[in-house]
């Protein structure tokens, strides 16, 4: 992301006239998640500060009367969410931030995470409903690599045998998005990321479930993404903003 993440973090990134955290948390409010705790690191005080200063007259229409007495609002955004923020340590991996606001899950059976830089558009009530209806521990978002342009390249013996754009081949990733059971809490070792760590536990146990959704899903991992993010809001046809749109959504399946 150049100078941009360097001077704020990636999180804060905006899209539009808001950072992609306040997008990706709008996403959950829609879905009734409006309860959140913000894993802080990099920069951590220009998260704080962001929502210190948050203005619900600024970022929503209303009406002025009294002489600037009075503000009524005519629509709300930030107003029902409940934002816990704790410091995880600058250089922690995933693994160590899931650990360090365990305790501000107590109580909680299932939990949803992700890490900040993707938007999506997939119904996080059927992701939750798939790992709530079975007895996985952990099920997350598996999409298409469809924003990436490379070749993938199949070799047998030193010869290669075919060679295809990524978006002809059938290959998934991880989209980011997971629904956790408390249980996980038991898969975590000490300094452990979240990939190599527990979720290979899972996978060996069989308790890792994958929702394959082949609608939009976009990271932003470069000022590319970032600019093609920001046309998407701009044209008007933002396909993360379920909250203004009810669209119906691509087929998706799970396994």
């Amino acid at each position: 992301m150049g100078e941009e993440s360097a001077s704020i973090p990636k999180p804060m990134v905006p899209i539009g006239n808001r950072p992609i955290l306040w997008h990706i948390m709008k996403y959950y409010a829609h879905y009734g998640h409006t309860e959140f705790i913000l894993c802080l690191g990099h920069k951590a005080e220009v998260i704080k500060r962001f929502f210190l200063e948050y203005n619900e007259a600024l970022a929503n229409d209303f009406v002025l009367s009294n002489g600037g007495g009075d503000v009524k609002l005519l629509s709300s955004d930030i107003s029902s969410w409940r934002i816990t923020f704790v410091d995880t340590g600058l250089h922690s991996s995933i693994g160590e931030r899931l650990s360090a606001v365990r305790k501000y899950l107590e109580g909680e059976e299932f939990f949803l995470a992700t890490y900040g830089d993707a938007v999506t558009n997939a119904p996080l009530d059927e992701l939750v409903d798939a790992l709530v209806g079975s007895d996985s521990v952990a099920n997350f978002l598996c999409v298409r690599p469809s924003t990436y342009s490379f070749h993938t390249v199949s070799i047998d013996d030193g010869a290669v045998t075919q060679i295809q754009d990524v978006t002809q081949a059938d290959l998934w990733i991880n989209g980011g998005f997971f629904v956790f059971r408390k249980d996980i809490f038991d898969y975590l070792g000490d300094a452990e990321d979240l990939v190599d760590g527990p979720l290979r536990k899972l996978i060996a146990n069989g308790q890792l479930m994958a929702y394959c959704y082949e609608g939009f899903w976009a990271p932003m991992d470069t000022l590319k993404d970032k600019q093609n993010l920001d046309a998407l809001f701009e044209s008007g046809d933002a396909p993360w903003e379920v909250w203004e749109s009810s669209d119906e959504h691509e087929p998706a399946t799970w396994s």
